[in-house]
């Protein structure tokens, strides 16, 4: 049995980044079901529930701004990660950030002055125990949710968009999307990582599992864009 929940969000700027997009990022045009997930999990997850999103509401328009922002050139070598976990000596694991050959000034189109309604439900894992009920876990999120607590704060698509929410158990708050963006066909739009596919070479499979991205055909309607469930034959690798 399914329990769901109806969660407002909102926040000053958005990042969605579309993947086909290398060195700048854009957004895509609403949230993604992945990001809608990890604000979800950011508020409470369990190994014993799995949050699949149902549907997710557009609030305010659909504006886009361009900004510069500085980030890192690179990252901490993988011989360093491996000299320090085979002698447990960490002091080679940093990354000097203020060096300007570490720092690349890249160019974000991002989304202005957004808020949601995400319509989710979980769904109990194989990885429930005896006293993981759904009636538990519906609690401990309503609970958690109307009070503001988190694990670590929600973001919009990166660290620096945070992402406010409240417990939305009555009406849905007043949309103000125009009439012009209330319909229309958002392309193909990330839905999800699988961290659990084979990789495939040729006609055989590869022993390694590979994180491979799902997409799906986005659309508004009525301001609501309806999310496919995971195993639909809507979402395609």
């Amino acid at each position: 049995m399914s329990y769901g929940v109806k969660l407002h969000v909102w926040g000053e700027r958005a990042c969605f980044t579309r993947p086909e997009m290398k060195v700048e990022r854009v957004s895509y045009d609403v949230m993604t079901p992945s990001a809608a997930r990890g604000i979800l999990e950011a508020v409470h997850w369990k190994p014993a529930i799995r949050w699949i999103v149902d549907a997710i509401h557009v609030l305010k328009p659909i504006r886009f701004q361009s900004i510069r922002r500085n980030e890192v050139a690179g990252v901490i070598p993988k011989n360093s990660i491996r000299t320090a976990m085979k002698t447990g000596a960490v002091h080679e694991l940093y990354f000097n950030a203020g060096k300007k050959e570490n720092r690349d000034q890249r160019s974000s189109t991002v989304l202005v002055d957004v808020a949601y309604v995400i319509e989710a439900h979980f769904d109990m894992t194989d990885r429930a125990e005896t006293d993981d009920t759904p009636a538990k876990h519906l609690s401990m999120f309503n609970r958690r949710a109307s009070q503001g607590q988190c694990f670590h704060q929600p973001c919009f698509g990166t660290r620096e968009f945070p992402a406010y929410f409240s417990l939305l158990d009555g009406e849905f708050p007043s949309s103000g999307l125009p009439e012009d963006q209330r319909n229309r066909d958002l392309g193909w739009m990330l839905f999800d990582m699988n961290h659990d596919r084979k990789s495939r070479i040729g006609n055989q499979h590869c022993c390694t599992p590979r994180c491979l991205p799902l997409f799906f055909r986005a659309a508004l309607r009525d301001g609501v864009v309806a999310v496919p469930p995971p195993d639909s034959v809507e979402v395609r690798s």
